[in-house]
């Protein structure tokens, strides 16, 4: 049986990348906020099917995820970053990120967990170095970040007959670290930073893990050039 595999944030960048990876020998479940922004990877691989849903809306993933009777890998990458300090940021800042960073991450795992358990899955939260350390300026990321390590560690101990593996990437060449640096008044250089096809491959690596061994944690830092 073929496994089965949700990837969300899976229309570009790292989501995309982890997409390819599994393709090969999974049924992907590609999550994005609409059909359209998942058009092109969907056509890539043809055998992955679009999942468009909004994860922020509790009620729309109940739904879509009742459509999953077994499922063996679910990847939580979707995320946001807003930047700014504590002194200039908006609650509603810290409000969206801790919604799609932590809240839509829960409410995903606790509607396919049937799911999970029925394949005995794995669970790979991408993560952050922000959830590690707070650097100035990036405090309501961090937190959210944060309390995603804190969701893994939680799951990994209440659900053993699952895997849980939290993975934290230093800064990725991704749209999204173009508006980081755009944000931070610099010039962008893509080489500087990890590429999405290099953490998208420690990911399938922590998936393949023989059953053996649980792979808790990852931390990937770019090296300095």
């Amino acid at each position: 049986m073929t496994s089965t595999a949700l990837v969300t944030g899976a229309s570009r960048g790292l989501g995309a990348a982890i997409a390819r990876k599994l393709a090969s020998d999974h049924r992907v479940y590609l999550g994005g906020r609409s059909a359209e922004s998942l058009g092109s990877i969907a056509a890539e691989l043809p055998g992955a099917t679009a999942w468009p849903v909004d994860l922020t809306d509790h009620a729309s993933v109940v739904r879509a995820a009742a459509s999953f009777d077994s499922l063996d890998v679910l990847v939580h990458n979707a995320g946001v970053a807003a930047l700014g300090t504590v002194e200039e940021s908006s609650i509603e800042d810290w409000r969206a990120q801790y919604e799609s960073n932590v809240l839509a991450v829960v409410a995903l795992t606790q509607a396919v967990l049937p799911a999970l358990r029925k394949a005995n899955g794995h669970v790979v939260l991408i993560n952050s170095g922000a959830g590690l350390r707070v650097n100035p300026g990036w405090g309501a990321y961090a937190a959210s970040k944060f309390a995603l390590r804190a969701f893994g560690d939680a799951l990994r101990q209440e659900e053993p007959s699952l895997r849980v593996t939290s993975v934290h990437p230093g800064r990725i060449d991704t749209d999204m670290q173009k508006a980081i640096v755009e944000h931070e008044g610099k010039e962008y250089d893509g080489g500087q930073f990890l590429r999405a096809d290099t953490v998208a491959l420690a990911v399938r690596n922590a998936i393949d893990t023989p059953a053996d061994a649980h792979p808790t944690e990852i931390v990937l830092k770019p090296i300095p050039r």
